[in-house]
């Protein structure tokens, strides 16, 4: 009898709490924080928000929580507590998580995934001061000129951790460690600029990158990631631009975007805008448009191949065509360059290597820097300093000397003196100097 009691409530025990809260994460990002609760089973969940002070309440249903909540990381400020309160009723789990500011969340489970179970995925759109990405100070253009702006997007991040090599290395951290370098390189060439759609580690949505390229005006996106397949055999890098079937597919969903036209670059946007609405017009504009970016796409391809085949072994010597929604940008030329196979265990001891990285991002930064040079976009300063024989004018600000201008265009300070036959180093404030083309 004893034996059937104990039997019982065992049972009784178990049905009570069907579930259990495994874990909490957090990804803070610039514009949203992202809090993930790991459950053993698929959650039933509900939810609201309460203010004075500002408070997000989850209550789990027939679930016991084991969670130590002074071991979870937080490196963003909205959160500010995690805390367990007393359930509605009995068997369930109630968190409380208390905020910095009011933010409307938007929750929803996951399914199992990878190395990933059953998760309850919180979002909360907050605009995150301390996650802000630090862009390097712009370089001060001549009047009427412009930088050239080239989009750097780590794959995956946060929540996603892409690939996971043989060793459990994650391709997240390569592309961003690779993104930064390449970054760097790009910001320390005079007339370009680099703009990073993600600088840490948490997931930014796909549609969102080519989003942050657009607003950032940018002139081209390269997406970095590392190459997986189920075999540990395939090496070597690739790049890879958009296939024809998918820009045909999204050509239809901009063409439904009227409000959104209005947005692309490169005048497009401007000429769509004068066209009444008339979509045989918009069809043609957007066309000319794709045509362009993806045929720019692949002559920068083919320049990274190039400079990438005197450094690291290619898995494909050509450029590959792909439905990638990362690169469907009709006005910005977008490619996916596969940095290598982290599936490969001589690859991914070569992907976490910080030498074979810098190798990686220079060699795509001389083939992109390749390209431009013989393609220079008009008003840039390349462009200006491509042209034969050119000589652009540079009125001397506060602060500048000889050395600083000729760094800034690339020049050395003798060219620049005989251009102007100058005697000396000194230049005084307002004086206009011709500095000569490369």
């Amino acid at each position: 009898m004893r034996t059937l009691l104990a039997l019982m409530c065992l049972l009784c025990t178990t049905t009570a709490w069907a579930n259990q809260l495994q874990g909490i994460r957090i990804w803070p990002s610039p514009d949203n924080t992202r809090i993930v609760l790991d459950m053993q089973a698929s959650p039933r969940f509900d939810y609201f928000l309460l203010n004075g002070p500002d408070r997000l309440v989850v209550d789990l249903a027939q679930t016991q929580g084991r969670v130590n909540f002074s071991a979870i990381k937080n490196s963003g400020e909205l959160v500010t507590r995690i805390r367990e309160s007393k359930p509605p009723q009995p068997g369930s789990y109630r968190l409380v998580f208390e905020l910095k500011a009011a933010a409307k969340p938007v929750v929803f489970p996951l399914a199992p995934a990878g190395d990933y179970g059953h998760r309850l995925v919180i979002d909360l759109p907050y605009q995150d001061q301390s996650r802000k990405p630090q862009q390097p100070a712009r370089k001060l253009a001549p009047a009427g000129l412009r930088e050239l702006v080239i989009a750097v997007d780590a794959g995956h991040g946060g929540e996603d951790p892409g690939a996971i090599g043989p060793k459990k290395n994650r391709e997240k951290h390569v592309t961003l460690a690779i993104s930064r370098r390449l970054a760097e390189l790009i910001n320390q060439e005079p007339g370009m600029r680099a703009v990073l759609t993600r600088s840490g580690d948490y997931y930014v949505n796909l549609n969102k990158r080519s989003e942050i390229a657009r607003k950032a005006k940018a002139d081209l996106l390269l997406s970095i990631h590392a190459d997986s397949v189920a075999n540990q055999g395939p090496r070597g890098a690739s790049v890879w631009l958009l296939s024809s079937n998918r820009a045909n597919r999204e050509m239809a969903g901009w063409l439904e975007k009227q409000e959104q036209q209005s947005e692309l670059l490169g005048g497009v946007g401007e000429v769509i805008s004068q066209t009444d609405g008339n979509p045989y017009l918009t069809r043609t504009f957007l066309d000319l448009s794709m045509d362009r970016s993806r045929a720019d796409s692949y002559a920068i391809s083919e320049h990274i191949l190039s400079e990438m085949a005197k450094v690291v072994r290619l898995h494909k010597r050509k450029p590959e065509h792909a439905s990638l929604a990362v690169l469907k940008s009709p006005d910005i030329p977008s490619l996916l360059i596969e940095a290598g196979f982290i599936s490969n265990p001589h690859e991914e001891r070569l992907l976490l290597s910080a030498d074979h990285q810098q190798k990686i991002a220079r060699a795509v930064f001389n083939g992109v820097k390749s390209y431009y040079r013989q393609n220079p976009p008009n008003g840039t300063m390349m462009a200006a300093r491509a042209a034969p024989g050119a000589a652009v004018r540079h009125t001397v600000r506060s602060g500048e000397s000889l050395s600083v201008i000729a760094r800034r265009y690339g020049v050395s300070v003798s060219r620049i003196k005989g251009h102007n036959d100058l005697s000396s180093d000194v230049v005084r404030v307002g004086q206009v100097l011709n500095i000569p083309g490369s």
